[in-house]
């Protein structure tokens, strides 16, 4: 492993850790809670009822399990600095290598997906009209510069405004569930005459409505809404003291995530019966909407726009520091480990961002051949396939805990972050998020993204034997 590459200071080569405890915590929150709850929820309630509240919990639990695995290898050799160097050292260099480009890829899909996404959401303000394909090229170039211009200036800043972003979106989601409990207390009633209760989770059909096939349907979109936590493993070359705040972050994040998630959809079921809720429209809107609140649609499409930014803007840091490990690794192209006078990889965020920006020119050459301007049906398919390629990532880092539990017990006894149930809690997981694999093949839109991601495995392969692998052997 490339010591220059491992170097902490921006003096000798490397990133500065700039992010504070308060960055890490709301960066990672910020990736995490975004357009899965916001834009996603009202199909998750419709396919799986109240029985997402125990989907959301689960997959909260899996998660949590996955960064605390993560977490551990971090601590254990702070020379690790992302997922790239803990599975190069404790599996081999073909997964840092598989790990690294297909991150950086989940991260890229995502973005192209969020563009679709604002665009969907600029409409409104657009007096509900779609716009011109040439319109929503405009709109996608004046985001991606927006947001590239942001990771361009320092890591302090791009912390700074992610803080900002994901505070908007946390208040927004407190403001839901304080105005939905107010409603349930006080027996609000709506204008179809239903009454907010608690009781409306069991009484339209019990917590299973839709019984087991509906239940394993909610993963489907759910799975998508966690997406983005494991930042904390991308930004840990970049934090204060790890050793302290690492734990902190890794800790407090998934509850939090299940509290706002759980409680938030808990809140508006409770006001608003399940079947009941329209599946296209937002149900935070449709109870800002219900309590009187004539502003709350222009206010939530507000709170989506700046919950979509910030998606972006954690996806490009994101990506560029996957493609900054990976020079170090001599897996990419060496410009790409150059850093700016401010300690940020210039070269590998300009490359992220042209890439996005190439999703959303073909998102236009599409629009114009087809006369279609559907963004639902784009955003859908880009987030299935990155939530596939989430799940490999997460497996590989289960994967690389349980060879590190083998190579080194000694460093596993001293440590004082373990992974509580400890092997046995890998398989578990991997186990889970298998098994979820095989529930995303259950939809018809959701296997579409499931039958393309091989080939994403195929070229892998091809660069990896025919690029990476001759150099490797003649080291």
């Amino acid at each position: 492993m490339s010591n220059e590459f491992l170097e902490p200071s921006s003096e000798n080569g490397g990133l500065h850790r700039s992010l504070s405890n308060r960055h890490l915590q709301l960066i990672a929150i910020g990736g995490a809670i975004g357009t899965g709850l916001f834009m996603g929820s009202g199909k998750t309630i419709s396919l799986a009822g109240p029985s997402i509240l125990f989907i959301y919990g689960l997959i909260g639990v899996m998660v949590f399990f996955v960064m605390r695995a993560l977490g551990e290898l971090l601590l254990s050799n702070l020379n690790y600095k992302s997922f790239i160097d803990l599975s190069t050292d404790l599996i081999g260099p073909w997964a840092g290598y598989f790990v690294g480009w297909t991150y950086w890829l989940c991260w890229v899909t995502i973005g192209i997906a969020d563009l679709s996404a604002i665009i969907y959401y600029l409409e409104f303000f657009n007096g509900g009209e779609s716009f011109t394909p040439m319109g929503g090229l405009l709109i996608s170039t004046v985001a991606i510069l927006f947001v590239l211009g942001l990771n361009l200036v320092t890591v302090k800043l791009f912390g700074e405004m992610e803080f900002w972003f994901a505070m908007v979106k946390i208040t927004a989601i407190i403001v839901l569930i304080a105005v939905g409990l107010w409603m349930i207390f006080t027996g609000f009633t709506n204008a179809a005459g239903t009454t907010a209760s608690v009781s409306n989770l069991w009484t339209h059909g019990g917590m299973f409505p839709k019984g087991l096939d509906g239940f394993l349907a909610g993963f489907q979109i759910a799975i998508f809404a966690f997406v983005g936590v494991e930042l904390v493993g991308t930004t840990a070359a970049e934090t204060q003291d790890p050793k302290r705040n690492l734990p902190k972050a890794i800790n407090s994040i998934p509850i939090r995530i299940i509290i706002f998630y759980v409680l938030a959809l808990f809140v508006v079921m409770c006001v608003t019966p399940w079947d009941q809720i329209n599946p296209k429209v937002s149900p935070f809107v449709n109870i800002f909407s219900q309590a009187g609140i004539a502003s709350a649609a222009i206010i939530m499409n507000l709170v989506v726009l700046s919950s979509v930014m910030s998606s972006m803007n954690s996806g490009v840091f994101s990506t560029s520091r996957m493609l900054f490990g990976l020079s170090g690794e001599k897996q990419a192209p060496k410009f790409f480990a150059k850093l700016s006078k401010v300690a940020v990889p210039a070269n590998a965020l300009l490359f992220s961002a042209l890439c996005i920006f190439l999703g959303a020119v073909v998102q236009f050459v599409y629009k114009v051949q087809t006369g279609s301007n559907d963004e639902v049906t784009a955003f859908t398919l880009a987030t299935t396939l990155s939530t596939i390629l989430f799940i490999c990532v997460w497996m590989m880092i289960m994967w690389s805990y349980i060879n590190y539990r083998k190579r080194s017990p000694e460093l596993h006894a001293q440590s004082n972050f373990k992974l509580p149930g400890g092997v046995f809690t890998c398989w578990v997981v991997i186990a889970f998020f298998s098994a979820t694999i095989y529930f995303l093949a259950l939809d018809e839109t959701t296997f579409e993204s499931l039958k393309v991601s091989p080939l994403w495995l195929l070229i892998l392969a091809i660069g990896y034997y025919l690029f990476y692998r001759p150099k490797h052997v003649q080291k």
